[in-house]
């Protein structure tokens, strides 16, 4: 065994963590190959998911009972890292799925809960759906729900960031109904008065589908509309730990491709320390600290994890819905703040400094390893990152709790 093959990213999280991984792993590696023309050409990865769907990876955190394997937040989140070291515009695409995956299992109503197993154990695919851009007012929503004159129930309004929507059966949003209130609805993708528009133009995560959503009086599935109050408490955490845990992929494939392009390169300078590249020792050290800032990054991430673990079992097991201002949910949403800074910090430095152990011709757009950084970059940016210091030595200091459930949009009146 070479010591590439040396499983030098730690410890697996469980005792048959092997086991459920192995199947995937030959999917994975087909993604790598692909990854750099993907994310030039923009193609679709509708295949790819259909492919992942059909090895049962949506299915992970289910019950054997539907298909799937009754896996633990520290083994899920490992395998997306690992996902996330081949594409990680996969990765982010299935975010909502999992989400609501989560919500699925914590729920309180049994006959709700059931339907939904039911669902995803065949294996439909979900999109979330809640932010929408303009002037709304921050925490309100302008999609609205209504009934028509024969009663069925119907959502109208523009979503933004319904990342996957183009890979998936059906989508999670949130509207407000007609008695003021807020609610979780879930709308089937390909009926009438749906419209999904791959219109998402960041720098980053180009393949994820993370563009609009209109609804032009779509009917609401099963006349469906669920208060954001039963929602599962950690939410926040999940979705926030998801990031990280993809972030630590990126960083995973920055060591990787950067040691690969190294022990390819022919080329040397006067100035180096060796006649061949890989034995230089200034750039071996340089592959080496990446590789540290990747480690350091995965295990801050699966560290948060365990905690988020302890936090899914209560609130799966308690008899009541369990929301922000519960001690379990706010330990779990602290001990992510403290994460989120440091792994960015990791995975930024990694996806730039792996050049430095390169010449000019690792930045061929054709190599595409730019989009390490880019996809680095953007997910940095979706929950900002600047406050999450800020909540944890607020709590510290003042005893103040992690806010609830946050929003974005223009401050109201009051």
């Amino acid at each position: 065994m070479s010591n590439s093959a040396l499983p030098i990213w730690g410890a697996p999280p469980s005792a048959r963590y092997e086991q459920l991984a192995a199947p995937l792993r030959p999917l994975f590696a087909h993604i790598l190959a692909q990854a750099a023309e993907h994310d030039q050409t923009r193609a679709s990865l509708a295949g790819v998911i259909q492919q992942l769907t059909a090895l049962g990876l949506p299915r992970w955190r289910l019950p054997p009972s539907h298909g799937g394997h009754g896996a633990t937040l520290v083994e899920l989140l490992a395998v997306l890292t690992e996902l996330s070291a081949a594409d990680s515009n996969i990765t982010q695409a299935l975010r909502g799925h999992f989400g609501f995956c989560e919500d699925v299992l914590s729920a309180k109503d049994p006959a709700w809960r059931a339907k939904w197993l039911d669902r995803l154990g065949e294996g439909a695919l979900f999109s979330p759906g809640s932010t929408e851009v303009g002037n709304q007012t921050r925490g309100d929503f302008e999609t609205r729900l209504h009934r028509d004159a024969s009663g069925t129930l119907r959502i109208s309004g523009r979503k933004f960031y319904t990342t996957g929507a183009l890979y998936s059966d059906l989508i999670n949003t949130i509207a407000t109904g007609e008695d003021g209130t807020t609610y979780s609805v879930v709308v089937d993708l390909k009926a009438a008065g749906v419209q999904v528009v791959d219109d998402w133009n960041g720098f980053g995560q180009r393949l994820t589908a993370s563009g609009t959503c209109i609804f032009d009086s779509a009917p609401v599935l099963d006349n469906e509309a669920r208060p954001t109050q039963q929602r599962f408490g950690h939410g926040q955490s999940f979705f926030q730990l998801y990031h990280l845990s993809t972030l630590a992929g990126i960083a995973r494939r920055a060591a990787l491709s950067g040691a690969e392009e190294l022990s390819q390169r022919a080329r040397t300078f006067t100035t180096g320390n060796a006649d061949v590249a890989g034995q230089d020792v200034q750039l071996l050290q340089v592959i080496g600290e990446v590789a540290s800032q990747a480690y350091a990054a995965q295990a801050i991430a699966q560290q948060a994890a365990q905690r988020l673990e302890h936090t899914a079992q209560y609130v799966i097991a308690h008899d009541q819905p369990v929301h922000d201002d519960d001690p379990q949910v706010a330990l779990a949403e602290l001990e992510v703040c403290l994460a989120v800074n440091p792994v960015v910090d990791a995975t930024l430095a990694a996806t730039t400094a792996l050049f430095d152990a390169l010449g000019a011709s690792a930045t061929a757009s054709n190599k595409a390893l730019d989009r390490l950084w880019r996809n680095a970059r953007t997910l940095a940016n979706h929950n900002p990152r600047v406050y999450k210091s800020r909540i944890v030595g607020n709590y510290l200091v003042n005893g103040t709790l992690p806010p609830a459930q946050w929003r974005v949009g223009v401050a109201g009146a009051g």
